[in-house]
């Protein structure tokens, strides 16, 4: 095997795990207001969300052809150099990712990704070696005024489907509205999931395809071939089956307090815009999309609350992607360049494990599971708590009355309706929908 081979095996396989890492980042996308509602159980909904982002990775391949052709100049640069370039990118969105992942902020995959990219050509090429501006292409076009606009007009939208809904059910048995809102946020989930599928898992076939131009085992011209398209797609949906549980409970919980109606009124919102964008094959943040349907559902509700603190945090971290990522692309280049050869390329994977396995254990101190994702939120840094402890253990231990609530033969002797409840054959009052 030559060393050119295995340099493009290296990052074909570093492009999976983007995928796979962006897949387990944005599930929450697609499910947090259907978990956070009870439409559908978590375990139930990742399980969906990762099926139908597999299938909706093979509706449309026009995004990946704008990260192909539309980031790196392709006449700056070839061979070799390229595959150095793609590579350090890759390591940079994927390492940005695990950072947001930990401190469950729900900022773009996307745009790690082109931050990355970016960087890592900037260092290698110059300025001069990005696709700023050409036409309707570039940077500019296809990425920043996107990211720009898209949330938005993701909240405006959001905030009058909202209004609309409850102005349509004012009057109306407020059980029956919930039930039916949650049945129908299991359609508008799994379009979102789809629609999240079509754009985000495009990016990575982009990027591998970059790799093998680069390589010289295609051409710009080619079709995308089927082998790439597959592996992504399968990459994609494990990610999503993992369950991202930390940016979940921070879009399903944090934002904003979210019932049926509005749920609804956002994942349509969400799943409208994407597919939308994915059909003129612009990249798209899913992320921020969904965030802003998230808030403009919140501003919509009539008393709802929406957590402004929270926001904050997110705007700083989409702010903050592309040039973070960016120079994160740029020191994995920087590194891989100063070693040289195929030597450069195995000590920046080394670095790429070590950090991610860094980062996995740190998780650990606060984890943020299916069990625990629901639960009231605990405040703006709630899915890591400094003291390595769960918000619920946390509140537990600082308050009497919880730690009392928390024995349930406490709760048993204590609350006639707790004893009801135990018994199996008192009546129910349950409204969650039976799916999961």
């Amino acid at each position: 095997m030559s060393a050119e081979l295995l340099v493009l095996l290296i990052v074909v396989c570093t492009a999976l795990a983007f995928d796979f890492t962006n897949g387990f980042h944005d599930t929450a996308n697609a499910m947090a207001t259907s978990i956070a509602t009870g439409a559908l159980a978590p375990r139930t909904a990742v399980l969906l969300s990762g099926a139908l982002n597999l299938v909706g990775a093979f509706l449309s391949v026009a995004v990946a052809a704008t990260v192909a052709e539309g980031i790196v100049d392709l006449s700056e640069v070839s061979g070799r150099a390229l595959l150095d370039i793609v590579f350090a990118g890759l390591v940079g969105g994927i390492l940005w990712n695990l950072f947001t992942w930990l401190l469950g902020l729900p900022s773009s995959s996307s745009h790690a990704l082109f931050g990355g990219l970016i960087g890592s050509t900037i260092a290698a090429l110059g300025l001069h070696g990005v696709i700023w501006t050409a036409g309707s292409k570039g940077v500019l076009a296809k990425i920043i005024i996107p990211a720009l606009l898209s949330p938005i007009v993701a909240a405006l939208v959001a905030s009058i489907a909202s209004w609309v809904v409850y102005r349509i059910t004012r009057g109306s048995n407020e059980r029956t509205v919930t039930r039916g809102f949650r049945w129908g946020q299991i359609g508008t989930a799994s379009l979102v999931s789809l629609a999240h599928g079509t754009n985000d898992a495009q990016k990575t076939m982009g990027i591998i395809f970059l790799a093998l131009i680069a390589h010289g085992s295609a051409k710009a011209s080619d079709p995308l071939p089927l082998w790439v398209i597959v592996s992504c797609a399968i990459a994609m949906a494990a990610g999503t089956c993992l369950g991202g549980w930390r940016i979940i409970r921070t879009l399903g919980k944090g934002l904003v307090d979210i019932v049926p109606p509005q749920g609804f009124a956002a994942e349509s919102t969400s799943a409208a815009i994407i597919l939308t964008s994915a059909h003129f094959g612009l990249p798209l943040s899913t992320t921020q999309v969904v965030t802003g349907s998230i808030l403009g559902s919140g501003i919509g509700r009539p008393g709802a609350e929406v957590r402004w603190g929270v926001l904050g945090r997110m705007v700083v971290a989409w702010v903050l992607t592309l040039p973070l990522a960016g120079v994160a692309g740029a020191i994995c280049w920087a590194i891989l360049h100063g070693i040289g050869g195929t030597a450069g390329v195995l000590v920046v994977l080394a670095l790429l494990i070590a950090m991610a396995a860094f980062i996995w254990f740190r998780s650990k101190r606060a984890v943020v599971n299916s069990h625990n994702v629901t639960e009231e939120w605990g405040g703006a840094a709630d899915p890591a708590t400094s003291n390595g402890r769960g918000a619920s253990a946390a509140r537990r231990s600082a308050d009497p009355a919880a730690r009392r609530s928390a024995d349930p033969a406490a709760r048993r002797s204590a609350d006639p309706a707790a004893r009801r409840s135990a018994d199996p054959a008192a009546p129910r009052n349950d409204d969650t929908v039976g799916i999961g």
